[in-house]
This record gives structure tokens, sequence and C-alpha cells, in this order.
């Protein structure tokens, strides 16, 4: 069952199309992430989403029902924004306690937990907080909800590396004890790759790729060598990039058509390739034609498992 689905959505303003005519199906009781650069589009989307903002055109359904003023469906849904908004004066505890009321499955004692985890001052004022302390805020509020449907826009800024591990610990620990569905925006992709199920990476406001993660990152390799082996190995391929270092480079290709066995037949090193430095050459691809019709050009790369990917067309040698 999608828990997610839109069709041609655009959010446009007077000066820019924030998103695209955006189509994704997102799965129930999965970990999704969505990426991007700035101002790809991804905190919009998730307005959108939540009934935040209204759309320009398309069509959108979560939890089965169009989410824009729907109460059954807005209190199933927790939604930690970057920039979270709260009223003057109040405290974390505050907060907490609105929280109880609002969410069916709050759970209490999880909210205690994670404070003494975060140390998280509860009786300071919001206005007194660090920028670290208040992503925290954000962070109880949301593992606390286990809201069915819970977006998290970029929710760890100012924590330091202690803190975003507890926070992944603590993600995938309650995940897995009860399962909903988690849309996480983040620009730590690698720190948050065991985590995903299935990713949507935005780009200026249109899916560059959506796919199953584990798919995804069987859907390239990395191969080093001598310059000139890589090159000729190269030759006619998808290619996502090239580095040369003096005598020796490293370049990132399609996996489809045998190329890791290729590869090593060429003498070349084989390894897999992040998901995060995936999307970042699948993002930057030279292959993309901002002048075309639609803004670019879309391709279905297959995968070693059988699946595909959607993704812009990538350059070739």
């Amino acid at each position: 069952m999608n828990v997610i689905e839109t069709t041609g959505l655009t959010k446009a303003y007077a000066d820019a199309v924030a998103i695209d005519g955006v189509d994704i199906s997102l799965a129930e009781g999965q970990v999704h992430g969505l990426l991007g650069r700035n101002g790809a589009g991804k905190t919009t989307l998730m307005k959108l989403l939540t009934g935040q903002i209204f759309a320009t055109a398309g069509s959108m359904r979560m939890l089965g029902a169009a989410p824009l003023e729907n109460p059954e469906v807005l209190s199933r849904t927790c939604f930690i924004q970057e920039s979270q908004k709260y009223p003057d004066g109040f405290r974390p505890t505050d907060i907490l306690r609105i929280a109880e009321g609002l969410y069916p499955a709050w759970d209490q004692t999880l909210a205690r937990e994670l404070v003494g985890e975060f140390r998280l001052p509860e009786k300071r004022a919001l206005s007194k907080l660090s920028r670290g302390q208040l992503s925290a805020v954000g962070i109880v509020l949301g593992l606390a909800s286990r809201a069915p449907v819970t977006f998290f826009d970029e929710p760890y800024l100012g924590l330091d590396a202690v803190a975003r591990r507890l926070f992944f610990d603590r993600l995938l620990a309650d995940y897995a004890e009860h399962p909903r569905t988690v849309i996480l925006s983040t620009h730590h992709i690698d720190e948050v790759a065991n985590l995903l199920q299935h990713v949507v990476v935005l780009d200026q406001g249109r899916v560059l790729i959506e796919g199953e993660v584990e798919d995804l990152q069987q859907s390239a390799i990395e191969v080093a060598g001598r310059a000139s082996a890589v090159r000729e190995f190269v030759s006619g391929r998808e290619v996502l990039r090239v580095r040369e270092v003096g005598a020796l480079a490293t370049a990132s290709v399609s996996a489809t058509g045998g190329a890791a066995d290729a590869a090593r037949a060429a003498g070349l090193e084989v390894s897999p390739v992040s998901l995060q430095d995936l999307i970042v050459d699948r993002t930057t691809s030279e292959g993309t034609d901002p002048g075309s019709s639609d803004g670019r050009g879309t391709t279905t790369v297959g995968t070693p498992s059988g699946g595909s990917i959607t993704s812009t067309t990538s350059t070739h040698a």
C-alpha cells in the first residue's frame, strides 16, 4: 500500500516554480529519503503533503485521502521542520505537554528518555536554547509522537556527531519496534544510508531519481586503475564521473551489461559506489539538458537485481 501518492504536483510562485510536475509513490511502513541540493524543493514538497500550503496544480493523497484541510489525515502526521516555530515564552516542557494531547500514539516514557539522552534543559525558554537544542526538541516530538507518517526536515541542524548518531540509533530502534512511514530530508546522506529503504531525489523541483536504495546502490560501480585502461574501459559506457590523478584514474559507471566482470577482466579494481557519491554524480551529471522541452531527458537504469531506477540521462564517454 502506498501511503503517499502525487500526480503532476506543482507549486508555482510569482518568480519561480518550486515543485514542477512531481509524481511519486511512497510505500507504507518504510523509511524514505527525500534528498537533493539546497533549493531543490524538498521543504516545499513536505509542506504540500502536510497541508500547509496550496498546490498550483496536480493532485496528492496521503493515507488514502487529500491532506489539505483534512483533520483526520493531519492528526496522523507529524512534520518536524528545519526552522520549527514555537510560541514566544514556551519551554520544551510546555511543548511536550501539548504534544501529548495532540498525538494519539504519543509515548511519554520515550519522550522522557529522549529529553535525558539529549540533555535537553526542558525548563529553559525556547528563545534561550541553542540551535542544536532546538533540533533536539523537534527530534523528541517526532520520535515520541509515533505518528503513522512522520516528516523530518533536516532534523539535526546544530547537533554534534554524537547527538546525530543518537538520533539515528533511536530512530532505527523505535522504527523496528513500532513500524511507521518516515520521510527524512537530509544532506548527510552517508550518515543515513543504512536507514533508508527508498529515496526520492529532487532537482530544481523535479524528480531526478526515485527508487529502492538497494537497487540504486547496485546500479553503478566504481572502477580504478591506470588512466589509459580506465579511459578504454569507459568508452561507450554510461559514465557518471571520471577522475584522473597523474597516471591513475577512477570512474563511476553504470553496472549494466556485466560491467563489473568486464572491468575485472580489464585488470581494474571494482568497488561499490556510496549512495551519497551516486546521488551527487547523478545530480551534477553533465548529461542534464536544461534547454530541453521538459528540462531533462530521463532514462531507466537497469540494476543487477532486476529492478530499475528512474534518473536523468547521464553523459557517455
